[in-house]
């Protein structure tokens, strides 16, 4: 049996599962043992402080940025709206290039306004990606729930295949894969080149796909287990991000979600993947957390 080595680093946590300051989150994340963090627009704009103040503040935690999300809407528009969506794109660009960070996340349009002719749509994501390459961005496209025309992977692999740009890839949200009922064989479709990020989260009852919890907390623990293994055997070696956004998270200190994730990256490193995943004082995770 092969026995794969890896490091705590090959997980990280989304800012949106976090409550409280932005300071407070870093601190929390960088706590848990994690090195990287996904971070959002939001987390920049509200700084009561301002945008310098919070690009600070990360840079300064020493955490790397997985990834800043999320442009929404903005594949398959016309006109004047295409035109505004073109000039948020920009936006966020320069911030997520103001934190060192190089990939951005955008999400399949949900307005219905929205054509759904594929041609379009892969001109629009080839134009993002041709806007992200002076910045040495890369532009991760992920199926939404709520999509107008794209809201499964495959579909969304579809067309980043069809854009053929170097900085074009697929995020997966394994949550979503969940509730669209996504099969272990549809992963053969990807290469895992073009992956850039997985989004872990599990649902805590197969009727309750609104609820997000870690991997391993929740009812789909052994179907995470088979796609994160099949993922690792494709030579999948990007991040992982805990996308764990609930109303309960929110009502926790950020102390206590980052050590359910810190628990979930245990499961998945030395369990799932059967590996030893090292602190920076070489100490064994299993070890570190008193098992």
């Amino acid at each position: 049996m092969n026995h794969y080595l890896a490091n705590i680093d090959d997980f990280g946590m989304d800012s949106l599962s976090l409550a409280g300051p932005l300071e407070a989150k870093l601190g929390a994340v960088r706590a848990a043992g994690f090195s990287q963090i996904m971070l959002s627009a939001q987390d920049l704009v509200n700084h009561p402080d301002g945008m310098d103040a919070a690009v600070a503040a990360v840079l300064a935690s020493g955490l790397r940025v997985t990834g800043f999300q999320m442009l929404r809407d903005f594949e398959g528009l016309a006109g004047p709206l295409h035109d505004y969506k073109i000039e948020i794109a920009k936006t966020m660009l320069s911030m997520c290039q103001s934190l060192g960070c190089h990939l951005l996340l955008t999400c399949s349009s949900s307005l219905k306004s929205a054509t759904d002719d594929t041609q379009t749509l892969v001109n629009d994501l080839r134009q993002l990606a041709m806007l992200a390459i002076p910045m040495h961005i890369k532009i991760a496209y992920q199926a939404g729930l709520d999509g107008h025309s794209v809201r499964d992977f495959p579909q969304a692999w579809d067309l980043v295949c069809r854009a053929d740009r170097p900085n074009l890839g697929l995020a997966l949200d394994t949550f979503e894969m969940l509730a669209l009922g996504s099969k272990q064989d549809d992963l053969d479709l990807l290469e895992s080149d073009k992956l850039f990020l997985v989004r872990l989260a599990d649902a805590m009852a197969a009727a309750e796909q609104c609820l997000r919890v870690f991997p391993g907390e929740g009812v789909h623990r052994e179907t995470i287990a088979t796609w994160v293994s099949q993922l690792h055997a494709m030579g999948y070696r990007g991040a992982y991000s805990f996308a764990v956004f609930n109303q309960d998270c929110q009502q926790m200190p950020p102390a206590s979600v980052s050590q359910r994730a810190r628990r979930a990256a245990l499961w998945l490193g030395e369990d799932v993947l059967q590996r030893s995943v090292p602190l920076p004082n070489q100490i064994r995770l299993k070890r570190a957390a008193g098992r």
